[in-house]
């Protein structure tokens, strides 16, 4: 089988100190689940904010990243999380691609009860089986009741009204 490809949609990299560490951390224990991790602040052409083409260079790249994957792994801090990481969940949705969501911030910011969050990042799974997407720890990546571990492993996961497998759908 080949490797799956996972794009990790995260604002990690506007940081220093969240890049040397949390962002490191999620991209070492994705590797060890044998993800090819596509990062887009490690896969940017140009690292400066203030050349008069970075922002536009960096989202249309970051598109094309986002298309070549087979999932997304977002990172979903933050009250409200970052409006790159909704829109990065978004494109996924909507291309039919799975979304893992991975949350360590305590603070809960939704608007109904049934999600921790707005519930429209959890548009892409059922009712119930977004719990098996929901992460809470870099630790808790490699638990084989949750769909992340199974999935990158080969089995042919459907959640959400959708079958997600080696099958590109769009």
């Amino acid at each position: 089988m080949t490797k799956r490809t996972i794009y990790l949609a995260n604002p990690y990299g506007f940081s220093a100190s969240l890049a040397g560490g949390p962002l490191q951390d999620l991209v070492r224990a994705l590797e060890e689940l044998g993800a090819e991790v596509q990062e887009p602040f490690m896969c940017a052409e140009s690292h400066d904010p203030a050349s008069p083409e970075w922002a536009w260079r960096t989202g249309q790249r970051n598109v094309e990243l986002l298309c070549a994957a087979d999932a997304v792994f977002a990172v979903v801090n933050g009250c409200p999380p970052d409006e790159g990481v909704a829109f990065e969940i978004g494109y996924a949705v909507a291309r039919w691609r799975p979304v893992f969501l991975f949350r360590d911030d305590i603070r809960r910011c939704a608007d109904a009860d049934a999600y921790p969050l707005n519930l429209m990042l959890f548009a892409g799974h059922g009712a119930d089986d977004w719990r098996k997407c929901w992460y809470e720890s870099v630790a808790e990546l490699a638990d084989p009741d949750k769909y992340l571990a199974r999935w990158l492993g080969g089995e042919v996961i459907a959640w959400g009204g959708r079958v997600f497998d080696d099958r590109i759908v769009f």
